[in-house]
């Protein structure tokens, strides 16, 4: 018990003391740059960098890193306009992986534009023009024409013709028009 008794004081002693100033207890004030030195030193030990992942691997963290657009706007746009940008965007989406996650985020988008602009009778009547120009008309006729296009429509006009559902249309089409031979005939 009275062991208990001197604990109490002796810890209130030492709180007390750990709280007065550095001018109070005869020591220099530690100043700018060395408070600087003693963070970045902390920084560079393994434990400084262990913390400094353990925030970073922080969800809330990441959001707020991520949710200033001006930052990731800005960057983009200095990505984007620089060679060296250019070069990094080229080797990144060489990787069929990436380019395929890209693709198939932006596809949504993409045809969402695509049919506002069809609706913009500005860029309809544009394509028009493109595919009224003679080299345009030209091009997409010597591509009809070739090997590998007919190729490939022949291929599909098989498939289709195999196609059971094809088949059940086409019977249908011909006893709906025999009927109608027959009642045409009937009435003469």
């Amino acid at each position: 018990m009275k062991g208990n008794k001197l604990v109490l004081p002796l810890l209130l002693t030492m709180l007390l003391s750990s709280c007065a100033s550095p001018e109070a207890s005869g020591g220099e004030q530690i100043d700018y740059e060395a408070t600087k030195k003693m963070v970045v030193d902390i920084l560079k030990t393994d434990d400084g960098k262990k913390a400094l992942q353990e925030v970073m691997s922080d969800e809330k963290m990441k959001e707020t890193l991520v949710m200033d657009q001006k930052v990731v706007s800005d960057t983009i746009q200095q990505t984007l306009t620089t060679e060296a940008g250019i070069e990094i965007w080229k080797k990144t989406f060489s990787d069929p992986k990436f380019a395929q996650g890209v693709a198939k985020n932006m596809r949504t988008e993409n045809e969402k534009l695509l049919k506002d602009l069809m609706k913009d009778p500005e860029y309809r009547a544009m394509m028009i023009e493109v595919f009224k120009e003679p080299e345009i008309q030209k091009e997409m006729a010597d591509a009809l024409k070739s090997k590998e296009y007919r190729e490939h429509l022949q291929t599909v006009i098989s498939e289709t013709l195999e196609s059971p559902l094809f088949k059940v249309k086409m019977q249908e089409l011909l006893l709906k028009a025999a009927e109608e031979t027959q009642k045409a005939e009937e009435k003469k």
